[in-house]
């Protein structure tokens, strides 16, 4: 962004006057009196609270800030068996671990923010400034119009990241600032009252002081920050709102942390593992007490104990302590760790897919967090935005009916029409030197026609030529530019340009064409402008020989029921086909005019103009008047570019059980045309209800029904829940006319009532509210600069990359995650649980059955790789049945593969499988003797051999988990087996009890031990006791899957486009507001100054030659309409009081 940076030429209000606290405090906001900078916070941390904000993220998960207490339980002597270094190592390693990649995550996203430095850096703009922009350059704040190099003050600016309008809108500086230029000194002369920041974009209320005179501002005076300068070379703007005080900032929440669902039941089951683990100990310190009892006693004497620590019950209290350590395992800290080193692994497997990566702007896929990668497979809901994250915002010209006879693309289904282009070769237009290069046609019959002059054929492109409110400008010669209010105008313009009928230029009174080289001035007599009643516009014109024509296009429902009713329908057919396609049609009619009939239509036109009652109804009964009785010149039918794979992406995910919902502030044609391209509206559907009640009680009405169509009293508290009960019995719901506030709050009405996991996607600012909202944001990265990216999770470029997100990466992602879990909590589980029935064996004395360096290392070395390369590469299906089988996706949306009662199967397995560990041993050890004839069950022996039995069962569970076998596999699984084997001989040899004396009590064990045949008998009847069962469970499993399987087999997606046969629509997306007819009669926006004896009058007609009445120049002056319709009076008369400001 190009932007002149002026400090400090703004007076500043004087916030301690007395007469300002008395009269205006409680009314308006003094935006010069705080400076508030224009900074963005998109990060979540900095340098000094990084630490503490991080630390108190982390201590939510209720197993670290358990962790912590136990570390604290450690120190403490007299109810510690355990070293603290066992539980302050892994803490430490998982608070580090988190704590590097929240970091990094948190730095990626404050770098990735672009800085637009010229002059001045947006950051730096304030409060008070003034700031210049240029063409095509993006509004840095909330900016006051001050003046600009179109004549009146005028400006376009483009909304799209405001409400995903593509439309240009017009904005007027006040004349008395207007009338300065770029004298930045005069400029800065003046003081501006404004109301507080708020987040509606509709409205705005001020006033500006110059002059002892105050002048009233609103929203047709406001730049407000996100929209882009079109059209205009330069203007000048004083910043009212700078940074988080903008409107379009007020409209986006703030950033929230985001936890998943598999998080939030990871702490209710910590939460239930931790009771599980006081109920043991609370058992074994019963335990304990009693047996002191009873038979402890009797060693009381012998042992020396003080006379305090002789209290049975006070000896129970210390044990239940002492086995909260014991048992800790039972709450896996490192759980944590691995689930991090997942989510990494998961992220980069999405940065680095080529298959989403769009070359044609060097765009890869992009992972911004790596906390959420499990949800992306549990999506239920998908609320998108339309314009530029459906659509390319790109118009084309792409078939007509001319009388009947259909030009253009001759295949039926938009599914093959890209491999038909490719085969055929575009119009050649080299007989034009005016043509559009960009421009494409695929069907040289037209041009053909043209060439041969066919009358209905050149009159209906001169139509398209005539009949619009595009301004041409032509820097060089022959290079056209067109600013066209709507995308669809420029695009018809522009092929009327190319079949040989050029809209050169226009004055409030002429509009000259070349037509086939030939230049041609036709006077405009009259504009009859669109708006969102009439659904059409006309022009009446006299061409070179006298002719009165109206021109008239619009929408078919409309301009049919306006024919000559002896005409022959000879259209209607091709425009059902049209629309059958998606496209967008127009109907185009003319009709020739009596002069005597158009001489009296004018006057009774020039009265109703002027009168001050129910003006807009008399000019609307004129229009009507004069537009009956035409004949139909044919059809247009303009493609709304569909992001490639749009259609495609929708049908498979809703074949997935997504509901996909469209959230657009674009109105309601406009929004179903693209429902009908997408997919998502079909004609076979029963029927498409309209929600359009104005008030609290139509609405509540109206949704006793079936909706699609959403207001903002839908979101009102009473009828929330209404709204969801038959939103969600729709198949496909668009919700138009929506606010970015509003889009928040359709989310939150969503995760309110239906406690679905939801994605937004969208790729303008008026969609971070939305993306902020949902449990995942993905923002594309499009044309409407970066807002939306910087807010979400997850980026790309195109739409259909969300398929490959979803069905792929977030179905792999919540897979292997679910069976990491399930196989994490088994393992820990029969690890602990085994101290559990030793306790019963020892006299409940808090005695470890293992050494404390297998308790150490176990989770953190000897079954920590074999999982992780088992969370990281495991897939039950390959990427071509995941997107082949869409329903493959339903599991993880009903949370099947892990849920509560996942888990309670998964620990009682683990249960089961410490009860065999322990007690096999145990029993073969009773009468087990050595080769030598010596005993063989000292204690030391027993451990190693149940913690080898322990290991090598893990092993070969993660084996038969593990659907997808790799290289990674083989070498973690053996090589942790060899470890495993390593690390035992290592730390029992007499090396290092020689180094480390009471660290490795148990010299010599695993060599004394694991050479006699009985350890290893029993080791391999532990493992086949305790692997069987699952074997015959799943192949059980396995029989009956394939019973069903050959039943019904699976749904295969089908992705052939249904041919819609629509009824007649049309959708022809004009702008929201009036059109321009009435600001191009008044000449204001010409920049060729007119002859001071031009009159013009105050409606859409311009004066014609035949001495109808006009307005002298004198009242023109003094009372003018603005572009938008609002009468602005002259300097003098413009002086207003804060209570008539009030009462406006």
């Amino acid at each position: 962004m190009m932007c002149v940076h002026f400090k400090k030429l703004t007076k500043l209000v004087k916030s301690d006057s007395k007469d300002f606290y008395d009269s205006e405090l409680l009314l308006f906001f003094i935006c010069v009196i705080s400076p508030q900078d224009n900074r963005i916070k998109t990060a979540k941390y900095n340098v000094f609270t990084f630490l503490p904000i991080n630390l108190f993220e982390q201590f939510q998960r209720f197993a670290n800030a358990y962790f912590l207490v136990l570390l604290i339980l450690q120190l403490i002597p007299e109810i510690s068996s355990l070293s603290w270094f066992t539980t302050i190592v892994p803490l430490v390693l998982v608070l580090a671990i988190t704590a590097v990649k929240d970091a990094t995550d948190d730095y990626v996203r404050i770098y990735s923010c672009p800085v637009d430095l010229y002059n001045e850096k947006w950051m730096n703009v304030r409060v008070g400034d003034i700031i210049k922009l240029e063409n095509n350059q993006f509004v840095a704040a909330d900016l006051l119009l001050l003046s600009s190099s179109e004549p009146y003050g005028l400006c376009y600016i483009e909304t799209a990241e405001l409400d995903g309008e593509t439309n240009l809108k017009v904005r007027q500086a006040l004349t008395v600032t207007s009338d300065l230029g770029d004298d930045v000194a005069k400029l800065a002369d003046f003081n501006v009252i404004c109301e507080p920041p708020n987040n509606k974009l509709d409205k705005f209320t001020g006033i500006l002081y110059w002059k002892d005179n105050k002048y009233p501002l609103d929203n047709e005076k406001m730049l407000l920050r996100g929209c882009v300068l079109r059209n205009t070379e330069w203007c000048f703007g004083l910043v009212i709102f700078a940074g988080l005080q903008t409107k379009l900032m007020q409209n986006c929440g703030r950033t929230t942390f985001k936890r998943t669902s598999i998080d939030k039941l990871m702490n209710t089951l910590v939460l239930w593992i931790f009771g599980f683990l006081i109920c043991m100990g609370i058992i074994l310190a019963i335990g304990n007490t009693i047996w002191e009892q009873k038979v402890g006693s009797n060693f009381w004497e012998y042992l020396q104990w003080k006379e305090l620590t002789i209290n049975a019950v006070f000896s129970g209290f210390l044990t239940f302590w002492s086995y909260v350590i014991i048992l800790n395992t039972v709450v896996p800290i490192s759980l944590y760790v691995s689930v991090e080193v997942l989510r990494l692994g998961h992220s980069y497997f999405i940065n680095w897919d080529r298959r989403m990566y769009y070359s044609r702007k060097d765009t890869p896929a992009e992972a911004r967090t790596t906390t959420l990668n499990e949800e992306l497979g549990q999506v239920e809901f998908i609320f998108s935005d339309k314009t530029g994250t459906l659509t390319q915002n790109i118009m084309v010209f792409n078939k007509c009916s001319i009388n009947g006879k259909t030009y253009g693309t001759l295949e039926h289904f938009l599914l093959y029409i890209h491999t038909y282009r490719q085969k055929t070769p575009c119009v050649d237009f080299s007989f034009n030197p005016l043509m559009d290069r960009k421009f494409r046609f695929h069907d040289s019959s037209l041009v053909e026609a043209i060439k041969l002059e066919e009358p209905l054929v050149q009159e209906f492109f001169r139509l398209l030529a005539l009949c619009h409110t595009v301004m041409p400008e032509e820097r060089n010669e022959g290079e056209l530019v067109y600013q066209a209010q709507s995308p669809d105008e420029g695009a018809l313009v522009t092929a009327a340009r190319n079949f040989g009928f050029v809209f050169r230029s226009r004055t409030p009174e002429t509009i000259t064409l070349y037509e086939m080289g030939q230049a041609v001035t036709y006077q405009l007599l009259a504009i009859l402008d669109f708006n969102n009643v009439r659904k059409r516009m006309s022009v009446i014109v006299r061409n070179p020989k006298g002719q009165l024509k109206l021109y008239s296009k619009g929408a078919d429902t409309i301009l049919f029921d306006r024919l000559d009713p002896n005409q022959t329908d000879v259209t209607e057919e091709a425009m059902l086909e049209f629309a059958g396609e998606g496209l967008r049609t127009l109907a185009l009619a003319y009709k020739d005019l009596d002069e005597d009939v158009f001489d009296e239509w004018m006057k009774k036109l020039l009265f109703a103009s002027t009168t001050l009652e129910n003006r807009e109804e008399k000019l609307g009964a004129l229009y009507e008047e004069i537009e009956q009785g035409m004949l139909l010149l044919g059809a247009t039918a303009i493609e709304d570019k569909l992001q490639e794979g749009v259609p495609e992406t929708i049908a498979c995910l809703t074949l997935a059980n997504i509901k996909i919902w469209v959230l657009t502030g674009d109105k309601l044609e406009t929004a179903m045309n693209i429902g009908y391209s997408c997919n998502m509206l079909r004609d076979d559907m029963n029927e498409v209800f309209i929600i359009s009640g104005h008030t609290m009680l139509e609405v509540q009405q109206e949704l006793r029904f079936v909706c699609c169509y959403l207001k903002a009293h839908a979101l009102e508290a009473d009828l929330e829940q209404i709204l969801v009960d038959v939103a969600c019995l729709c198949k496909t719901v668009i919700c138009c006319r929506v606010t970015p506030l509003q889009k928040a709050l359709v989310v939150e009405v969503i995760k309110r009532h239906k406690r679905a996991v939801t994605l937004a996607i969208g790729d303008g600012a008026n969609d971070v509210s939305m993306i902020k909202s949902a449990h995942i944001g993905v923002g594309i990265s499009g044309q409407e600069g970066m807002q939306a990216v910087l807010a979400s999770d997850y980026s790309f470029a195109q739409f259909r990359y969300l398929q490959r997100l979803l069905l792929v990466h977030g179905r792999w992602s919540y897979y292997r995650m679910c069976n990491f879990l399930c196989y994490f909590f088994y393992k820990n589980f029969a690890f602990t649980l085994v101290h559990f029935w030793y306790g019963f064996l020892c006299g409940f004395s808090a005695q470890t059955v293992y050494d404390q360096w297998f308790i150490t290392l176990f989770n953190i070395v000897y079954t920590s790789l074999p999982v992780l390369a088992m969370g990281l590469f495991d897939q039950d299906v390959n990427e071509q049945y995941s997107l082949r089988y869409p329903n493959l996706y339903r599991p993880g949306q009903i949370n099947q593969l892990f849920n509560k009662r996942k888990f309670f199967t998964c620990t009682l397995q683990g249960v089961c499988i410490s009860f065999i560990l322990f007690f096999i041993p145990y029993g073969a050890f009773m009468t087990a003797v050595r080769d030598d004839g010596a005993h063989i069950s000292d204690q030391q022996a027993f451990a190693v051999t149940i913690a080898t039995s322990l290991v090598i069962v893990s092993s070969v569970q993660i084996g038969l988990d593990t659907n997808y076998w790799t290289a990674v596999n083989h070498f973690f699984i053996w090589g942790s087996l060899a470890v495993y084997f390593a690390i035992l001989f290592a730390m029992h040899s007499d090396g290092i009890f020689t180094i480390f004396p009471n660290q490795f009590p148990f010299i010599g064990t695993a060599r004394n031990s694991l050479n006699q045949k009985i350890v290893w008998l029993v080791i391999l009847l532990t493992t086949v006791v305790c692997i069987m069962p699952m074997v015959a469970v799943r192949f059980i499993k396995v029989r009956l899957l394939q019973q069903a399987t050959r039943r019904q087999g699976p749904q295969e997606q089908n992705l052939r486009r249904v041919r819609r046969t629509s009824s007649r629509r049309s959708a022809y997306a004009f702008a929201h507001q009036q059109g321009y007819g009435e600001l191009i009669t008044s000449g204001k926006n010409m920049k060729v100054p007119t002859s001071s004896t031009s009159t013009y009058p105050l409606s859409s007609p311009a004066r014609g030659p035949t001495g109808t009445r006009s307005v002298n120049d004198t009242t023109r002056d003094q009372t003018e309409t603005n572009s938008t319709g609002f009468r602005r009076e002259s300097d003098q008369n413009q002086e207003v009081t804060v209570e008539d400001l009030e009462a406006r």
